[in-house]
């Protein structure tokens, strides 16, 4: 089967394009740097697909499995391996990637487009600088875990500042699987790439609790002094403000739902009570909540 014809570059949030758009279901959202899309084969056709952009594109087969064809990214001996599930492909910012295949199976496949200049990396990173290696068909247990888990906030989102919080996850992961040594080393006196990662993790999963600096600190295996100057020099608050921002972001998310109370809604992101809620929504955002629900409507 001959290839589709990519010599030109489709853009920085390009789709994956498909000979046949009428054998694929389409998903898609996006967030600030980062923007995601799940491709789902509903009939087993033959089909090429490809693409070339100016992102950075982390490519997730959660089912895979082919009769014949290839699959190419530029950079890397083409791949005529029959069955290619569950594995990663990588293709850095301004390579080529393309394919075909009888598929075996009906193919379902996510791609992740990364900004290499995403706002809400730590400039100190220099993530936009790193010379990624374009990969094919591997594994990797952690950037598998992370992207699986950004791919869920298309179909079952949680919140934007959550999906946020994974894509900055998935820059260090990305990092780290590219160069272990650059990923274990603090940039600037900030925390390496695996404290923010975990960090990331734990406050996600426990936004809504009453999270102490002793047990941040613990997290990142460094004491409580060191820990905070790291902190700011990272996220670029310190760690009680940065809580503080993430609960707002959550609560901006809910208050979008009419059906949920204000005082519904302190509760859920872990205010006491509303009226705290509403001290601490006006200082941050410069409305009350309920002012700021009826501005959505």
């Amino acid at each position: 089967m001959g290839m589709l014809d990519l010599s030109s570059p489709f853009g920085p949030l390009s789709t994956v394009q498909v000979s046949r758009s009428n054998i694929v279901r389409r998903r898609a959202a996006s967030w600030t740097g980062i923007w995601a899309e799940t491709i789902d084969v509903i009939h087993s056709a033959p089909f090429e697909y490809g693409a070339a952009s100016s992102s950075h594109m982390l490519i997730l087969t959660e089912r895979g499995s082919r009769y014949d064809g290839e699959t190419m990214i530029e950079g890397v001996a083409k791949s005529t391996l029959r069955d290619f599930s569950p594995r990663l492909s990588f293709v850095p910012a301004g390579y080529r990637y393309c394919g075909w295949q009888k598929p075996r199976v009906l193919t379902r496949v996510t791609y992740l487009h990364i900004d290499p200049a995403g706002p809400l990396l730590d400039p100190e990173l220099r993530f936009s600088e790193i010379g990624f290696t374009p990969r094919l068909f591997f594994q990797d247990r952690d950037l598998w875990q992370t992207a699986l888990k950004l791919k869920g906030q298309i179909e079952s989102p949680v919140s934007r500042a959550y999906a946020e919080a994974l894509g900055i996850v998935l820059a260090h992961e990305l990092i780290r699987a590219n160069d272990p040594t650059v990923a274990s080393r603090a940039p600037g006196g900030g925390l390496a790439g695996w404290q923010q990662k975990r960090l990331n993790e734990y406050i996600s999963a426990h936004l809504v609790d009453d999270i102490s600096l002793t047990d941040l600190a613990g997290i990142a295996q460094l004491s409580p002094f060191h820990f905070a100057r790291a902190f700011k020099r990272s996220f670029g608050d310190p760690p009680h403000r940065y809580l503080l921002r993430r609960r707002i972001e959550f609560a901006k998310t809910l208050l979008e739902n009419p059906g949920r109370s204000v005082a519904e809604v302190a509760q859920a992101v872990g205010f006491a009570d509303p009226a705290s809620f509403t001290a601490a929504f006006r200082r941050s955002v410069g409305t009350t909540p309920t002012a700021y629900r009826r501005a959505l409507e």
